[in-house]
């Protein structure tokens, strides 16, 4: 265990947080839940003069939705997230990812906007939130910024945070009617366990019955969260069918495989992210033919 000497402060404002943490010759950091900064504060992975806690900002605490998107303060817990009666109607993505985080201490502590800002590659918001489209707004010393999630993160536990700067929320578009989510998640348990591999998954049927819309976004894969386009080119107008998605995982692995090579889990990881693949298909698209 490493001990660290450094001061604590506590803004009420993003001003005064964004002034703290972009002082010259202070090595800064914003905490909030801290589950994955206080792990790194005791190994020594993480060095800093002074931690400058965001839990009392009350615009990073808010959930609000309007003129069609849903803005998710940077604060806000997973808890928060899960049982907030919005989120579950209109981000049945977001909430089931979030729900498969830790346990219920690290959910109760646990924030979006440290999560997104952590840019772990086994982080579970990340590839649901990138699905949908979302944007981190960031402010800073030289103001506020819109930068999609799949763009902001850049790397492993990289970003193009500018100093100084924080999360000040997600915005997330609302989606139109008929799209349905999954969310499909591999650990070495069924709790308390990081992402071995995860997938989400977005989509809807047009009205001949064919595929119209598909977005797919692997987690703990590839060194950046992103869309996989060819596999979801190979879906686009295409009936949902039982081979297709087959077809579709088979196509997720080769992706994966290109990245990863021939490393000595590349045997059991290229099964299961065909596997998740097939499934997640399955859950968005099994059944809406039916009547």
């Amino acid at each position: 265990m490493i001990f660290q000497d450094f001061s604590y402060e506590c803004p009420t404002n993003i001003q005064d947080a964004v002034a703290m943490l972009d002082e010259a010759g202070v090595r800064s950091c914003p905490i909030a839940g801290g589950t994955d900064l206080t792990i790194g504060l005791r190994n020594g992975w993480i060095l800093v003069d002074r931690l400058v806690d965001l839990t009392r900002i009350l615009e990073l605490r808010t959930i609000q939705k309007a003129n069609q998107v849903v803005r998710i303060g940077a604060a806000v817990t997973f808890t928060e997230i899960i049982n907030n009666p919005m989120l579950r109607k209109d981000l049945p993505l977001l909430v089931k990812a979030c729900e498969q985080v830790g346990c219920d201490q690290i959910r109760n502590l646990g924030t979006i906007g440290g999560n997104v800002a952590n840019a772990a590659v086994c982080a579970d918001s990340l590839p649901p939130l990138v699905c949908l489209g979302s944007v981190a707004v960031i402010q800073s010393p030289r103001g506020q910024t819109r930068i999609p999630i799949s763009e902001f993160v850049t790397g492993p536990n990289q970003t193009c945070m500018p100093h100084g700067g924080l999360i000040e929320s997600i915005e997330i578009p609302a989606q139109p009617a008929g799209v349905k989510g999954a969310f499909e998640r591999i650990g070495r348990r069924k709790a308390m366990a990081i992402a071995r591999l995860s997938l989400a998954a977005l989509g809807s049927l047009g009205s001949d019955g064919r595929i119209s819309r598909v977005h797919l976004v692997p987690g703990a894969a590839f060194p950046r969260f992103m869309r996989i386009t060819p596999v979801e080119d190979l879906l686009i107008g295409k009936q949902p069918e039982e081979a297709l998605f087959a077809a579709a995982g088979q196509a997720m692995a080769d992706q994966f495989n290109q990245v990863s090579g021939n490393r000595w889990s590349a045997e059991w990881k290229l099964k299961a992210m065909a596997a998740i693949t097939e499934r997640a298909l399955r859950q968005v698209f099994g059944g809406m033919n039916e009547n």
